[in-house]
């Protein structure tokens, strides 16, 4: 269960959620795969070696090396990624950061005063870029790389108009 899921308070709901943009993958996956040609270089080096049985073991032990290193900083991003989460409430805005170490901020829709959105060309191309949360009392949390900030901004505009609209009995 998400930490968003375990940490709603009674009567709240989730209405929008977004993750970290795929953008932050893309340096692991031309690691990995610069990593990966690299290994399979070495072992086709061994597999043809003409020289001693040493050297093509120890060409096919720096290619498994290297190959294992490409995916773990692969499975590394993929983690970083998978433990961002944001979510829009009816009652709050709330942003985890992290998987052993955890950065949180949960701010009530009533301290919330602005969003700001900051994107490059190339993030409004692929939609993605970064927002800074501002709540009242000095709370300013800048967060890198999310998935249509533009978005994620619109929905806690409309849940702040929600919740400051009088309801009607």
């Amino acid at each position: 269960m998400s930490y968003v899921q375990q940490n709603l308070i009674p009567s709240e709901r989730v209405l929008y959620e977004t993750r970290l943009h795929w953008i932050v993958l893309l340096r692991s996956i031309l690691t990995d795969i610069v990593l990966t040609f690299t290994a399979f270089w070495l072992f086709f080096i061994a597999m043809n070696s003409t020289t001693g049985h040493t050297e093509s073991q120890a060409a096919l032990v720096v290619g498994m090396i290297i190959l294992i290193a490409g995916n773990f900083l692969l499975a590394l991003a993929a983690v970083r990624r998978n433990a961002t989460e944001m979510a829009v409430t009816n009652k709050r805005v709330i942003i985890k950061v992290g998987f052993l170490s955890k950065r949180t901020i949960e701010l009530f829709l009533s301290k919330v005063e602005s969003v700001e959105v900051n994107q490059s060309m190339l993030g409004g191309l692929l939609g993605f870029g970064s927002i800074v949360v501002r709540g009242t009392g000095g709370t300013n949390e800048p967060f890198g790389h999310v998935a249509n900030p533009l978005e994620f901004r619109r929905q806690v505009q409309h849940q702040i108009e929600e919740y400051s609209r009088p309801s009607q009995s």
